[in-house]
């Protein structure tokens, strides 16, 4: 009889603990606040914008999949391109005191798995540009990582 309340309590925390979890995909995510995380990227101190541009790759890199998943094939591979461009602002604006630099490398690997699994996905005619995006996104990555073990 004492081990029940204790198997209880381990049940119910066992249970609870994936609700509590989230994940980086589970934000909704559309043209409005992409454009509003451009926005708010492009006007960030130079501390703040290689994890603001990680970011904004996320959510494009994301996005893209979602439409390139509802057949919005024309739109993804624009996000893609413009994925790329912020990709190349983020090697620019990329400097050894960034804030959150760490984070925003975590997320740059994260977004090049994401794209990884999109591509093994996608079409023979797609798999160019997004692998095109992958190899700048994993460059991105890397120098992120090397800033990371500078400091």
């Amino acid at each position: 009889m004492r081990a029940f309340p204790v198997v209880l309590a381990l049940t119910l925390t066992c249970c609870s603990l994936p609700a509590l979890a989230s994940s980086l995909d589970d934000k909704p995510i559309d043209l409005q606040s992409i454009a509003a995380l451009e926005t708010r990227a492009a006007q960030a101190s130079p501390r703040e914008q290689c994890f603001l541009y990680a970011q904004l790759v996320h959510e494009m890199v994301e996005f893209s999949a979602h439409q390139y998943a509802i057949g919005e094939f024309e739109q993804s591979s624009s996000l893609l391109k413009r994925a790329q461009e912020i990709t190349h602002k983020l090697h620019t604006a990329l400097t050894n005191d960034d804030k959150k630099l760490k984070d925003a490398q975590i997320l740059l690997r994260h977004t090049a798995f994401r794209l990884n699994e999109l591509i093994h996905s996608a079409g023979t005619d797609d798999r160019p540009l997004m692998a095109e995006t992958l190899v700048q996104l994993n460059a991105a990555q890397t120098e992120t990582m090397l800033a990371v073990f500078k400091k």
